[in-house]
C-alpha cells in the first residue's frame, strides 16, 4: 500500500459511514494519486454514487464540503510525496486484505478483555435463569441473535427469538415477562435501528433484565442498568463484518451452558436423537 493510501485509510478510519459513503472512501483509496483532482462529479462517477453523496462523505469526515476535503487531499499528496522515500511504500494490503488484518486486530482485542471473566460469567448467569429466554437482534444483528438462539435451544429449556420488528415486537416481549423472564439477550450492530432502542425499553419497562452484546461500549441502545459486553466491528468493506461481536455471542452462549445445570445432559439427549432420526451426514 502506497504512503498515500494509507494515510486515506487513517482519514477513514473511525468514521461511521455509510455503506454509500464507503464506496467512495474504497474508490478514493484505490486512486491515491488521481484523488485529489477528481471533481465531485468525476468522484460520484467512478463510485457509483450520486454527486449529493459525495458531498454528504465529506461532510461525515468533518469538513466543510467536498472542496475541503479535495484541498486536503492535495495537501497531504504533496507533503506525502517530498517525505517518503523510494522504500517507504509499505507493506502490500489490498482492500479484502485490510478488512482481514482489522478484524483480527478486533479479535485480540476481545481477547485481552475477555482476560477478566466475571462480566460475561455474570451475562451467562442472568441468560440461564430465564424462563423463558427472549432473544433479540435486528436488521444487521438478527444473524448473530439467530445464531445464538439456534444452539441455546440445545441447552435451554425455552428460547424466543425476536428478529422482526413492528408492533408486535413489543407484544412478544411483555409476553415473555408475563411468563416468567428476568433479562433478554440483544445483540445490537451498526447501524442500530431506532426500534432496537424501543424494544429494549419496553424489556425494561416489564422488569427484564438486558444482557447486551454490542459493537462498542457506548452503544446508544444500551441503558444506564444494562450489561453491556463489547466488540469491534470491521468497517473496511461497504458493509460491517462482524467477527468479533459473533465470537462474543458464542462466549455468552459457553457462559451459559456453564450456569445450566442439565446443559450437558440436554446436549447428550439432542445428539442421540439426532443420531436415531439420522440428521446429520458426518
Amino acid at each position: 500500500m502506497s504512503e498515500a493510501s494509507a494515510w486515506l485509510t487513517r482519514l477513514f478510519e473511525g468514521h461511521r459511514l455509510t455503506p454509500t459513503q464507503r464506496r467512495i472512501a474504497q474508490c478514493l483509496i484505490r486512486r491515491p494519486d488521481e484523488a485529489p483532482f477528481l471533481s465531485s462529479v468525476e468522484l460520484a462517477g467512478l463510485a457509483g454514487v450520486s454527486q449529493p453523496s459525495v458531498t454528504r462523505f465529506a461532510v461525515a469526515l468533518g469538513f466543510d464540503g467536498y472542496p475541503a476535503l479535495r484541498r486536503r487531499l492535495r495537501e497531504s499528496l504533496r507533503d506525502g510525496r517530498a517525505a517518503a522515500g523510494p522504500d517507504d511504500a509499505g507493506p502490500p494490503a489490498n482492500v479484502y486484505q485490510r478488512a482481514v488484518l482489522a478484524e483480527i486486530g478486533h479479535l485480540r482485542q476481545l481477547a485481552a478483555a475477555l482476560a477478566d471473566t466475571a462480566r460475561i460469567e455474570e451475562a451467562g448467569r442472568l441468560l440461564a435463569a430465564s424462563r423463558p429466554l427472549p432473544v433479540l437482534g435486528l436488521r444487521a444483528a438478527a444473524a448473530e441473535a439467530g445464531g445464538f438462539a439456534y444452539f441455546a435451544a440445545k441447552v435451554h429449556p425455552d428460547v424466543r427469538l425476536l428478529t422482526e420488528g413492528g408492533s408486535v415486537l413489543a407484544d412478544r416481549i411483555e409476553a415473555a415477562a408475563d411468563a416468567g423472564a428476568s433479562a433478554l439477550l440483544c445483540f445490537a450492530l451498526p447501524r442500530h435501528p431506532r426500534e432496537a432502542a424501543e424494544a429494549l425499553a419496553v424489556a425494561r419497562g416489564a422488569g427484564l433484565r438486558v444482557v447486551t452484546v454490542a459493537d462498542s461500549a457506548v452503544a446508544p441502545v444500551a441503558g444506564p442498568g444494562d450489561l453491556l459486553l463489547s466488540a469491534g466491528v470491521g468497517t473496511g468493506l461497504s458493509f460491517d463484518t462482524a467477527c468479533a461481536p459473533a465470537l462474543l455471542g458464542r462466549a455468552v452462549l459457553e457462559a451459559m451452558c456453564d450456569a445450566l445445570p442439565d446443559a450437558q445432559s440436554r446436549l447428550e439427549r439432542f445428539d442421540a436423537r439426532a443420531a436415531e432420526r439420522g440428521l446429520f451426514l458426518g
